[in-house]
């Protein structure tokens, strides 16, 4: 009499739902929704923003905006990084990234993307200031200068080697000039005694005094 093995079949596997995923993703977009109408709330009512501005300028009530964000500090945080990422950081930086051969002209450059920032964005740059060294919660000014700092840095470090020259006061000079141009800046902006094409070109007159210093002039 032959042995009859039982053939057990693994079962099939589950069907993947798919409910899952498009209801994170429709939380995700409507979360950043809600986000681009706080800052858009901010650049009506300034840095004092209320959650009720935010509800306005969304078109939805209170109750809703709290299902996405436990409290106003959560939704600040995420202001601050939408205007770090979306419009600090892309017009600092893009402008370090651009490829001039003139050394002054792009620090000219950098210092009036700073300060034209300032002039376009005068209610996101006070909030961003206001926000400044709160305790346990994201720096946006402080994380800012330190990526433009970082990369002016490295851009001068390149030069440095490149011409033969120590490389060690690249950082020393980087985060000079990105804490006097954001201080000048931001005195200015209240008090306003010359005009924003004159304040770059101090700033810059000012900055290229050290970057003279330590860089010869390109050939």
């Amino acid at each position: 009499m032959k042995d009859t093995q039982r053939v057990v079949e693994a079962p099939a596997p589950a069907p993947t739902d798919g409910r899952r995923s498009r209801w994170t993703e429709h939380r995700r977009a409507r979360r950043e929704d809600l986000v681009g109408a706080a800052v858009e709330a901010v650049r009506l009512a300034g840095p004092e923003f209320s959650v009720d501005d935010v509800a306005r300028s969304a078109g939805v009530s209170k109750t809703v905006i709290y299902r996405y964000f436990s409290d106003k500090d959560e939704l600040i945080d995420a202001v601050l990084d939408r205007i770090s990422q979306a419009v600090l950081l892309p017009r600092l930086l893009g402008e370090l990234a651009a490829d001039r051969t003139d050394d002054r002209a792009q620090l000219r450059a950098v210092i009036a993307a700073f300060v034209s920032l300032i002039e376009d964005e005068p209610a996101l740059y006070r909030f961003a200031y206001a926000q400044a060294g709160r305790t346990g919660r994201a720096d946006l000014v402080a994380a800012t200068e330190h990526a433009v700092a970082t990369a002016l840095g490295g851009m001068l470090t390149r030069r440095l080697v490149a011409a033969g020259r120590p490389a060690d006061g690249a950082m020393t000079w980087a985060y000079g000039v990105v804490g006097m141009v954001q201080l000048a800046t931001h005195w200015w902006s209240a008090a306003r005694t010359v005009s924003a094409a004159d304040l770059v070109d101090q700033l810059t007159v000012l900055a290229d005094g050290g970057l003279g210093m330590l860089l010869p002039p390109r050939s």
